[in-house]
């Protein structure tokens, strides 16, 4: 079933979730219980193999007196252990994984070679025999190897049948679709329950198409290389949906940070899996971010008055500077600043815009702006007219780190790609700052920054970009 296109012309503003990385709520990932199913199956059957083996070695093995062999304690032991090591090599996840019966004879040897060690070193005048240990390596990979090919006939057998297939939903274009039903369908593990071509992920398009996955309880999606090549960030959509993305077919220079490479019959594919609960991570930002604020203000609260007193004396007019920027989803906000300029410099800017000097004449900037006072050089030298942003990040407007809002006149010379930027909260520093602050002269560069931020976003990225800041203010890099 293809869903249908909605065309609209109204853009930019849009109200939507609040950032494009949050969920709108939190959601479970789709298709989690069965994953749970298939992998606590997997370990009771582990389970099962292990206690055979080990009850049929001390039956036909050597017998010697050993706490081994007399105290049921130590099956748990044996146990955990087993399990452990199967699981730390990754031989209960999903497709190949778990039919990796090489790696399943290595996490078993490697569990008993670890099981001699705790034995030795707990008791070494007690012995195992070595009869008992050699039947009982055996029978571990023998009974967990066969418990494991019993479960991949009987999963094949009912999926040949049509049943236990994971629904999902393709976007590609119409003359790849028929290639790529033919090449999902080979796996008989998926049943395609949607096709639409790439215009569903156009920024018009979008919300109605998520609405439609989640409906339809789509669990993973397959999108075309030709179809997301220009919209990678569209993956936070698939990531806040609970839906796992399957990019086929995978080019080699390709590489999404979040990603895994799964094969998909012989084609390659990009696999952006989705978390377990999804939005928890941008909360977890969105309550850093007031902890911070709150922390700061209250700390800097003499700063602020200094500087303050320094504004008055140095030129006539208010302390603040508010101007309007363009926020999250293209909405209008002001943004708060120390006045660093005379009181009529976006009167004066008109005249100076014939000597702007970023190339591409999106942004305004002039390196010896005569519009800023003799204060406010001194401010922006060491980024401290951005202080009062904090309050903007109480407000929840802005967050520490994030794109930074720029002035109307900027963004209604953006270009339909350069949008990506708003679709997630302006921050008082970001990646583009920290990578040259004013020295980087194309729109461009700074974009592809930008977008670099939003794709790559984590909590541990916020951390290193803040660091970073510190670093950059204190040697002036860039600033003017």
């Amino acid at each position: 079933m293809a869903i249908k296109n909605i065309s609209s012309k109204s853009l930019p503003v849009v109200n939507l979730q609040p950032d494009l990385r949050s969920a709108r709520g939190t959601r479970i990932q789709r298709g989690l219980a069965i994953r749970l199913l298939r992998v606590v199956t997997l370990i009771l059957l582990d389970i099962i193999s292990v206690s055979l083996a080990w009850k049929l070695a001390v039956f036909y093995g050597t017998p010697l007196p050993s706490p081994w062999t007399q105290n049921t304690s130590f099956l748990l032991l044996i146990i955990t252990v087993e399990i452990g090591v199967i699981a730390v090599k990754g031989l209960y996840h999903p497709g190949k994984h778990r039919r990796n019966y090489f790696g399943l004879i290595q996490a078993i040897s490697l569990s008993e070679v670890l099981l001699l060690l705790v034995a030795f070193l707990y008791e070494p005048e007690t012995y195992i025999s070595r009869s008992t240990f050699l039947i009982f390596w055996v029978l571990s990979i023998a009974f967990v190897c066969l418990s494991r090919l019993f479960i991949d006939i009987a999963i094949k057998i009912v999926r040949e049948k049509g049943a236990a297939r994971c629904p999902v939903f393709l976007i590609a274009d119409i003359e790849e679709k028929e290639e790529y039903i033919k090449l999902i369908e080979k796996e008989k593990c998926y049943i395609v329950q949607g096709i639409s071509d790439y215009t569903c992920l156009d920024r018009c398009n979008r919300e109605a198409t998520f609405e439609y996955l989640r409906e339809q309880g789509i669990v993973e999606a397959f999108v075309s290389w030709s179809a997301i090549k220009n919209r990678l960030y569209v993956c936070w959509h698939f990531h806040s949906a609970g839906i796992i993305l399957q990019i086929l077919p995978q080019k080699n220079e390709v590489h999404h940070p979040k990603s895994v490479f799964s094969m998909i019959g012989e084609v390659p594919c990009m696999r952006i899996p989705a978390p377990i609960i999804t939005g928890s991570d941008f909360w977890v930002k969105r309550c850093f971010d007031l902890f911070c604020s709150i922390i700061l203000l209250i700390l800097l609260s003499p700063i602020y008055l200094f500087i303050a007193i320094l504004i008055k004396l140095d030129s006539p007019g208010p302390i603040f500077f508010r101007q309007n920027r363009i926020g999250l989803h293209c909405k209008k906000f002001k943004m708060w600043k120390f006045r660093t300029m005379v009181v009529n410099a976006e009167k004066l800017q008109a005249e100076l815009e014939a000597k702007n000097e970023i190339k591409d004449g999106v942004l305004f900037k002039l390196k010896n702006d005569p519009r800023i006072t003799r204060i406010g050089k001194f401010l922006r030298r060491y980024s401290l007219d951005e202080l009062p942003q904090l309050f903007n990040v109480l407000l929840g407007e802005m967050s520490l780190v994030g794109p930074r809002p720029l002035p109307l006149r900027d963004v209604e010379r953006f270009q339909t790609m350069h949008f990506i930027r708003q679709e997630v909260l302006p921050g008082i520093t970001g990646l583009w700052q920290v990578s040259g602050r004013s020295d980087i002269e194309n729109f461009e560069d700074g974009v592809k920054l930008d977008i670099a931020y939003i794709e790559n976003w984590a909590l541990w990225l916020d951390m290193k970009i803040l660091l970073k800041t510190v670093r950059v203010v204190l040697q002036k890099t860039g600033a003017y």
